[in-house]
C-alpha cells in the first residue's frame, strides 16, 4: 500500500477495507482493555477509534480482540507435517506468526531442506520466519546428512524471512571458543542470536552471553531461569509435547521481569497441537494455574516476542501494525473464535476458512540409506555393569545410571521386567554402517519395539526394543516406508506412519497424520505396554547429545556433561 493511501485511510479521508466494531481491545502496550473499533486496509491496521467507514463492517459481538499470537521458537517438522498443514492447526488457535528453526530438515538435506521449508510456507496465511540453523550437525559426535558452516549459513542472510542465527546448541563450542562456532556467530553479528544452554551457569554462562547470544528456551527450574535473566537473556518458557516446563517456571514470572519472557512450543505433535493448542494453551494455563494477569500472559505471546525478534510491524493492535488478530469471549481462558491474518478472516471456532494451496516445489530426494550388512543388534558382554540412559517423563534431560546387565549366552540383552530396554541408533544418511548401541530405562515397553527416523538432531534411525527380532523388524519397516515411525511385536508390524519428506514429515493432511499417530500411540500403550503419553517423542530426544546427561548417537554413548563418547560397560 502506498504510504499516502495509508495516511489518507488513517485520517478517515478514504474508506478502509474492513471495520471491526463492538469489541474490547486488549492493549499490550498499556495493559488496558477498552471498547473501540479497528479499521484495516491492505493487511494493515490504519485506525483504532470511532468514526471510520469501510467497504465491509464486522460486528464482533462484544468479544475481546488481542494481537495474533507469536511462537518464539518452534520446529515445524515436529508436527510431522509440512508448513502448509502445520499452519492449519496453528492459525485455528490464534497463532499468526511463528519463528522456526528448520534444523531438523537441515540435518537431513542441508540448505536444500531449509529452502524447502521457506518455499512451502511462501504465500500462506501463516507468517513463518526462519532462524538459520546454527548446529548442523549438532556436534562431532553424530553423523548427520549435511554440514553447514558459516559460509553456507551466510547465503541465507539476504532472504527476507530469515531473521538471525538459531539456537546455538553447541554451547561448549561457544564457551571454549571453537573457531567454527565463533565464525557462525560473527557471520550473524547484528542479527538476533538465539541460545540453547541447558544447565549452564556461572562463568561459563557469562562467556556464553558475552558472545552475544540473547535467549534460552531450555530452562527447567526457576533458579536456572532467574540467573539467565539476571545476565540479560530473554527466556522462552517452553511447553512442548515431551519437554513440559511451563508449570515449573510459572513462579518465575513477576511484574518486574515479565517483559523479558516469551512463550514457545519447540516441539509439538499433531494431537497436542490440534486438541490443546499452541501458545494459546500456554496462556490459559498461565492464567488458570499461575495466576498471571491475562494481559501479561497475552503480552508474553505477542509484543514481547515481536520486539525480541525486531518484528516491529506486529505484536500489538495499533496503527501501522499488521492486522493479525484473534477474538475471544472469555478473558481468563482465551480461545480463538475468530482469527485474522493480514486483515483476512482465516479461522472461525477452530475451523480454517481459507484454502491453503499445495505449494509447487521440487520434492526432496529419498533420505533413508542403510548398510544392512553392518546392522547387528547383539551386544557382546565385556563386563557385568552398564551405563544406562535414564529417560525422565516430560523432560529432555536424562539421568546417567549404572545397572547390572542381564547376560545371556555371553551377550548383554534387554530386561523388560526392570524396564531395561535395548536402544540402537543406525546411521541412515550415507549408509556408512555406523551403529551405536546401549540401554535405556523410562520408556516402559513390556514387549516388541518402536523405531523411527525422527531422532533429534541428526535424525538417524533410532530403535528401542525388548528383543532383537522386534528391533530388526522395526528398523526394516522404517526403511521400507522411506522414513517414518513404527510399532512392532516380533516379526509383525502393528502400526506405522510414513514420513517420506526427509524421514521427518508426511505429505498428507494433518488430520490423517494425527489419526495414524494416534494409532501408533495406542499400540505402544495397549499392546507394547509403554505408560508414556508419547514414547515416540521421548525416543526422538534420547539421541540428542547436547542435552544432559547421557545420550546415544550412531557414534556411540555420549556423556554430555563431559562432552565425550564413553564406553557402554563400566569396569
Amino acid at each position: 500500500m502506498d504510504l499516502t493511501q495509508r495516511i489518507a485511510a488513517a485520517r478517515g479521508q478514504t474508506p478502509a477495507d474492513l471495520l471491526l466494531t463492538n469489541l474490547r481491545l486488549v492493549n499490550v502496550f498499556t495493559g488496558e482493555i477498552y471498547p473501540t473499533q479497528i479499521a484495516i486496509k491492505d493487511e494493515v491496521i490504519v485506525g483504532v477509534g470511532e468514526g471510520y467507514s469501510a467497504a465491509e463492517t464486522l460486528d464482533l459481538g462484544g468479544r475481546y480482540v488481542a494481537p495474533g499470537l507469536i511462537d518464539a521458537h518452534v520446529h515445524i517438522e515436529s508436527s510431522l507435517c509440512t508448513p502448509p498443514e502445520f499452519s492449519r492447526a496453528a492459525l485455528a488457535h490464534g497463532v499468526t506468526t511463528v519463528i522456526t528453526d528448520p534444523h531438523e530438515i537441515a540435518n537431513v538435506h542441508g540448505l536444500d531442506g531449509i529452502r524447502y521449508m521457506l518455499d512451502t510456507a511462501e504465500g500462506g496465511p501463516l507468517s513463518m520466519f526462519v532462524m538459520a540453523s546454527s548446529c548442523v550437525p549438532a556436534t562431532h559426535m553424530e553423523t548427520a546428512g549435511a554440514s553447514l558452516d558459516a559460509a553456507a549459513l551466510q547465503t541465507l542472510l539476504a532472504h527476507p524471512w530469515v531473521l538471525g542465527l538459531a539456537e546455538m546448541m553447541n554451547y561448549p563450542g561457544v564457551v571454549f571458543a571453537d573457531a567454527g562456532v565463533l565464525a557462525k556467530i560473527e557471520a550473524f553479528r547484528g542479527r538476533v542470536l538465539d541460545g540453547h544452554c541447558p544447565g549452564l551457569s556461572g562463568r561459563n554462562l557469562n562467556a556464553y552471553v558475552a558472545a552475544g547470544i540473547g535467549s534460552d528456551h531450555e530452562c527447567t527450574t526457576v533458579e536456572e531461569a532467574r540467573e539467565k535473566l539476571r545476565k540479560g537473556m530473554v527466556i522462552f518458557i517452553r511447553e512442548a509435547t515431551n519437554a513440559q516446563n511451563l508449570r515449573a517456571l510459572l513462579p518465575l514470572v513477576t511484574p518486574e521481569n515479565s517483559r523479558r519472557l516469551c512463550w514457545c512450543t519447540d516441539d509439538r505433535q499433531p494431537a497436542d497441537l490440534l486438541d490443546d493448542g499452541s501458545i494459546d494453551h500456554m496462556i490459559r494455563v498461565a492464567i488458570a494455574e499461575g495466576g498471571l494477569e491475562p494481559v501479561t500472559a497475552i503480552r508474553m505471546g505477542t509484543l514481547n516476542t515481536a520486539e525480541y525478534f525486531r518484528l516491529y510491524d506486529r505484536g500489538a493492535i495499533a496503527p501501522g501494525r499488521r492486522a493479525d488478530l484473534f477474538a475471544f469471549s472469555v478473558l481468563d481462558a482465551p480461545r480463538a473464535e475468530l482469527v485474522f491474518a493480514g486483515g483476512r478472516l482465516v479461522a472461525r471456532d477452530g475451523e480454517l476458512l481459507t484454502d491453503i494451496p499445495a505449494p509447487q516445489v521440487t520434492p526432496l530426494p529419498r533420505s533413508v540409506r542403510v548398510n544392512w550388512d553392518a546392522v547387528d543388534f547383539a551386544i557382546p558382554a565385556r563386563g557385568t555393569r552398564v551405563r544406562v540412559i535414564g529417560s525422565l517423563e516430560n523432560q529432555l534431560i536424562t539421568e546417567q545410571r549404572i545397572e547390572e546387565a542381564r547376560i545371556r549366552d555371553g551377550r548383554a540383552v534387554a530386561d523388560p521386567a526392570r524396564d531395561l530396554l535395548k536402544m540402537a541408533v543406525i546411521e541412515r544418511h550415507r549408509a556408512s554402517g555406523n551403529m551405536g548401541k546401549g540401554f535405556i530405562q523410562g520408556i516402559g515397553l513390556k514387549r516388541g519395539a518402536i523405531a523411527g527416523t525422527v531422532a533429534h538432531d541428526h535424525h538417524n534411525l533410532v530403535v528401542i526394543g525388548a528383543d532383537d527380532v522386534s528391533m530388526m523388524t522395526a528398523a526394516r519397516a522404517v526403511e521400507r516406508l522411506g522414513g517414518g515411525l513404527v510399532a512392532v511385536n516380533g516379526e509383525q508390524v502393528l502400526a506405522e506412519l510414513p514420513l517420506p519428506v526427509g524421514g521427518l514429515m508426511s505429505d498428507r493432511p494433518i488430520s490423517e497424520v494425527r489419526a495414524a499417530l494416534d494409532r501408533l500411540l495406542a499400540v505402544a500403550r495397549q499392546e507394547l505396554g509403554s505408560p508414556l503419553h508419547d514414547p515416540f517423542m521421548a525416543m526422538s530426544f534420547m539421541a540428542l547429545e547436547v542435552i544432559p546427561s547421557l545420550k546415544l548417537t550412531d557414534v556411540g554413548l555420549v556423556d554430555v556433561d563431559r562432552f565425550e563418547v564413553v564406553d557402554l560397560f563400566v569396569s
